[in-house]
């Protein structure tokens, strides 16, 4: 259930706690933790606190009325919907708040009751858009095309996400070290980089390309599993800004909530087995990765000219969670640019979004960023911005023992006998030669290339010589640009013309 969740994600009891709580015969789940000593009657009642209530009436949704009866009215006549508890489902509401708006929409001539869908106690009234209805539905698609959950009011969003603040999520060594067990990094890294993350301010990762940056950031972002509730979408001044994104957020799903019956929802009472704010999705802490495609416009709003409703930016959809502007500094726009957009946002930990109208509004900027570049820091910014990103956490190159780690790490997972002298032969025939560096990403490039032409050549998946040279050519190509700097130049001398 919902409520075993959040315990377990909020750090008060662990899953194998509630399988035992469970075992016990008779009483809830909070009485079972709680006799156990597992949970504390206040951590159990602060865990209930935090699920969105259902609303009780309309007017606790925090959406004005009309604006309801319009997508009421509009899922009907899109959809075609006929049922309180269909619609009831599309709209995210209790059934009995449903059947309450299609009896103010009956008031006002704009639906019509079709009759019983059976003779069973569960049956239910059918409902038709009536003429006046369809109008209706048709002008409030020409102001809006949204049609889907009720939205949630800015208010009730801002302090939803400073109750779920990043800065609530705490990371210890044993978490982070477990979650990049999977690296290879240098002694003492993880001290360096878990106060940086724990403070909830912005991070610089800096340092030569294919180290592990990004690496190291995706895996502080899957440290992170406390919940958070993202709403379908927000109302702001009658207009519907959608936030949840499937791709973003990964919903927790709640397999073992057993749904509620319709007489049971019609009463609107506390009979069902777990109440909770449809309108909110239950997810894990988003994690948004944005490289060098990212654009200024993509941290505004987002206005949908055709459906005429909005698109929350990016750093709306990380909300609560982490935010990773990889290869910073090879955008479209300037670093600058970027910084000078998020100057406030970083400072003061706000952010100010406008609609097409003008209204401008103000909404929680709650989110870990992480930029990471290959560049060096002075190189992509001054001082003054420098100074506004709280953490700069260099990746180096490995050092030849962890290179040799990472060496043998990758060939166990390719399931490749590892020659003890490879990392001489290596220096000796390619790095040594050609003035590079030792770097983290080449053993899984060199491994790659070595199996793939084993298995061109139907031979077992082994190191040669041939195979090694084979794999060195491929990954000195990555370096070799004479040829590129010679084409251009004669390009240029193409393109001179006297005059």
């Amino acid at each position: 259930m919902l409520l075993e969740e959040v315990l377990i994600r909020q750090g008060v009891t662990s899953r194998s706690d509630v399988e035992e709580a469970h075992a016990q015969q008779g009483g809830q789940i909070n009485r079972q933790l709680a006799q156990l000593g597992l949970a504390t009657e206040e951590q159990v009642q602060d865990a209930e606190a935090f699920i969105p209530p259902v609303p009780g009436s309309i007017a606790d949704t925090g959406i004005p009325l009309t604006f309801l009866i319009n997508l009421l009215v509009k899922t009907m006549h899109v959809a075609g919907f006929e049922l309180p508890t269909v619609l009831a489902e599309e709209l995210k509401l209790p059934v009995s708040m449903t059947v309450e708006l299609l009896d103010e929409a009956r008031e006002l001539k704009l639906i019509e009751v079709l009759g019983l869908t059976g003779n069973s106690l569960m049956s239910e009234m059918r409902h038709s858009l009536t003429d006046v209805g369809k109008r209706a539905a048709n002008e409030a698609l020409d102001l809006s095309q949204y049609v889907g959950p009720c939205p949630v009011p800015l208010s009730a969003y801002s302090e939803r996400v400073q109750r779920q603040s990043i800065l609530n999520e705490r990371l210890d060594q044993a978490t982070l070290e477990k979650n990049t067990q999977h690296m290879i990094l240098p002694d003492g890294y993880i001290e360096e980089v878990g106060p940086a993350v724990n403070s909830g301010r912005s991070i610089l990762l800096y340092g030569p390309p294919g180290n592990g940056k990004t690496t190291i950031a995706e895996a502080v972002g899957a440290a992170m599993t406390g919940m958070v509730f993202v709403p379908h979408a927000i109302e702001v001044d009658g207009q519907v800004i959608k936030v949840f994104d499937p791709s973003i957020h990964h919903e927790i799903k709640r397999e073992a909530v057993q749904p509620q019956e319709p007489s049971l929802r019609l009463n609107g009472n506390a009979a069902s087995h777990e109440v909770i704010d449809e309108r909110w999705v239950p997810c894990i802490r988003p994690t948004m990765i944005s490289g060098g495609e990212l654009t200024l416009e993509m941290l505004d709003l987002q206005f949908n000219p055709y459906a005429r409703f909005y698109e929350a930016p990016l750093q709306m959809k990380a909300m609560n969670g982490i935010f990773i502007v990889d290869d910073f500094g090879r955008q479209r726009v300037s670093p600058k640019e970027i910084l000078n957009r998020w100057i406030v946002n970083l400072d003061r930990r706000v952010d100010y979004l406008a609609l097409r109208t003008g209204k401008k509004f103000q909404i929680p900027f709650d989110e870990l960023v992480v930029f990471s570049t290959n560049l060096r820091p002075e190189d992509l910014m001054d001082e003054a911005f420098l100074r506004r990103i709280a953490y700069k956490v260099e990746v180096p190159y490995p050092s030849e023992e962890n290179y040799r780690k990472i060496f043998e790490l990758v060939t166990a997972n390719a399931d490749v006998p590892f020659p003890p002298d490879i990392i001489e032969y290596l220096k000796k025939n390619f790095y040594e030669p050609n003035n590079m560096p030792l770097s983290a990403h080449h053993p899984k490039f060199i491994i790659d290339r070595v199996v793939d032409r084993c298995h061109y050549r139907g031979e077992p998946a082994t190191f040669s010589e041939e195979g090694l040279d084979y794999a060195l050519g491929n990954l000195l190509a990555v370096t070799k640009t004479s040829w590129v700097q010679a084409a251009t130049t004669e390009d240029t001398r193409q393109d001179v013309r006297p005059i």
